[in-house]
């Protein structure tokens, strides 16, 4: 993280913004007015500016620059407010003591530099972590917009947000399967359906594969439905595990499915 103090760019060296103990979490803005691409050396000066114009604003009441934080294309972190200090650029004071905010120097939609480059949204990335770190935000990441009126931080930057503000390159982690049990007991318990007729309950097939993974089921009776082949080959789990008699009948229950979901990848629910 290049994070940048404020006594080190020529701010005093505390806020005198309120103190808070923590947050909700951190909301990210953009400067919604024209802005050009710059070199770095001159990213600490248009920061400083952005203090006086806040400063300057008497009907704002502003007593410091009113983000926790700013970020320059290059991925500087300048510190705002910083953190353990109620923001100012949130749009009310509820709002303003529930999130800290985080500014990437980014143009509204045709005013210049509109969309955030890779080193820009890393240092975005570094504002909250540091955020967290120091000032005990908590987990939620949103945008301007999310609770007022306003089209900040722009359709790039919210993409982003809404994404989970990823750092760019990261992999996504994979989708999480999930198997609502009540349903598969439900699809279990019907009068099967013959092969070919529409699947009753996606998550079936999912049943299905770990069952046949373990050997217990043809591939070619993997169809979507939990008839006799199915529960026969899910009695067989259910015995493997350890049921007998009124136990191993077939039907799924919580802790034998979850014991099959853990060994192929699936999420039981109920």
């Amino acid at each position: 993280m290049d994070l940048v103090r404020r006594s080190q760019y020529g701010l005093p060296a505390t806020s005198p913004a309120a103190s808070i103990a923590r947050t909700n979490g951190v909301k990210v803005h953009y400067l919604g007015s024209e802005y050009s691409s710059r070199r770095h050396d001159l990213c600490d000066d248009y920061v400083r500016a952005i203090r006086a114009s806040h400063l300057a604003n008497k009907s704002e009441g502003y007593v410091d620059i009113a983000y926790n934080a700013v970020v320059c294309e290059h991925g500087t972190v300048y510190e705002g407010r910083g953190p353990n200090k109620r923001s100012g650029a949130n749009g009310t004071a509820v709002l303003n003591a529930r999130d800290y905010s985080v500014c990437g120097l980014v143009a509204k939609a045709g005013g210049g530099l509109d969309s955030p480059p890779d080193a820009q949204l890393h240092g975005l990335r570094d504002a909250i972590e540091w955020l967290r770190s120091e000032g005990e935000a908590g987990d939620y990441i949103g945008g301007h917009r999310d609770g007022h009126a306003t089209t900040c931080p722009g359709a790039p930057l919210y993409d982003w947000v809404k994404r989970g503000a990823p750092r760019p390159g990261a992999v996504p982690p994979p989708a999480q399967v999930v198997v609502d049990l009540s349903r598969l007991i439900s699809a279990a318990s019907v009068d099967p359906p013959r092969s070919g007729t529409p699947v009753s309950y996606a998550g079936v097939r999912t049943v299905e594969a770990a069952l046949r993974a373990e050997g217990l089921l043809a591939a070619s009776l993997v169809d979507g439905h939990f008839g006799t082949s199915t529960i026969t080959a899910y009695r067989a789990w259910q015995t493997r595990l350890g049921y007998s008699g009124p136990d191993a009948d077939g039907i799924p229950g919580k802790t034998s499915l979850t014991r099959l979901g853990a060994a192929h990848g699936f999420t039981v629910i109920d």
